[in-house]
C-alpha cells in the first residue's frame, strides 16, 4: 500500500485537492446564495438543492471548461510551436510530428510499447491523438454543460424580474454568457504564457517542470 501510495502520490494528493475545494466551494456557495435569497426576501435552500441548481452547476463547468480547453490548446499548439529556452516547449530542432522512430511506433515500437503502437491505421491514429482528442471532447462536454445551466440560471433570473426566458440558442449570444466564458478563458492563456516564459530563467529545483538549477537559460526542452 505504502508503495501504492507513493507511486501514484501526484494524482492523489491532486485528486484530493480536487473534493476539498469543491466541498468547501459548495458550502461558500450557498452560504452566498443565501444571502442573497434573504436580501430579496426569498427563502433560504438547502445543501442538497444548491448542489443540484443550475447556479452551482454553472459555477462549476465554466471553470471546468476553460481547464480543459488550456490542456487542449497546449497539448496541440506545443506539437509544432516552440519557445527557446523553456523546458515547457521541444527542443528547437524536433518541430511537428517527428518521425515514427522517435515515437516508437510501428516496426520501431519495443516490448513495452502499447499494442496499437505497433497496429497501422485507424487504431495508432486514434493513440497518437488520444490526450488531445479527449482532452477536447471534455472541454466540449464541460462548455455545453456550462451553456445548458447557464440558460436555466439566466431564466431563473429573468423570470424572478418578471421578463421573458430565452431559449439556448439565444443565450449563447448574450452578454452575460460571454463575459463568463471570456474571464476564464484569458485567465487560463495568461498562466500557459506566463509559465512558459517564467521558466526560461527561474527553477525549481527538483521540479519535473523546471529546468535543473545549472541548466543555461538557453536550454530548450530540458526538465529535472
Amino acid at each position: 500500500m505504502s508503495r501504492f501510495l507513493r507511486n501514484n502520490s501526484l494524482s492523489l494528493v491532486f485528486g484530493a485537492l480536487f473534493v476539498a475545494v469543491l466541498i468547501g466551494q459548495a458550502f461558500v456557495g450557498q452560504a452566498d446564495f443565501n444571502q442573497q435569497q434573504l436580501a430579496e426576501g426569498l427563502p433560504p435552500v438547502s445543501l442538497a438543492r444548491f448542489v443540484t441548481s443550475a447556479s452551482f452547476g454553472v459555477d462549476v463547468a465554466e471553470n471546468w471548461q476553460s481547464e480543459y480547453l488550456q490542456f487542449f490548446l497546449y497539448i496541440t499548439l506545443t506539437v509544432w510551436l516552440l519557445q527557446r529556452g523553456s523546458p515547457e516547449s521541444k527542443s528547437l530542432d524536433q518541430p511537428g510530428r517527428e518521425s515514427e522512430k522517435d515515437q516508437k511506433i510501428g516496426p520501431w515500437a519495443d516490448q513495452d510499447s502499447p499494442k496499437w503502437a505497433r497496429t497501422p491505421g485507424v487504431r495508432l491514429f486514434l493513440l497518437s491523438n488520444s490526450l488531445g482528442l479527449v482532452m477536447g471532447t471534455i472541454f466540449l462536454l464541460s462548455w455545453l454543460a456550462q451553456s445548458v445551466a447557464g440558460v436555466v440560471a439566466f431564466n431563473e433570473g429573468q423570470l424572478s424580474d418578471r421578463e421573458d426566458p430565452v431559449s439556448w440558442s439565444r443565450y449563447l449570444v448574450e452578454p452575460e454568457f460571454w463575459n463568463r466564458t471570456l474571464q476564464n478563458w484569458q485567465s487560463e492563456l495568461l498562466a500557459v504564457a506566463s509559465m512558459a516564459i517564467l521558466a526560461v530563467y527561474l527553477r525549481q529545483r527538483g521540479s519535473s517542470q523546471s529546468k535543473p538549477v545549472g541548466s543555461a537559460h538557453a536550454a530548450t526542452g530540458v526538465d529535472g
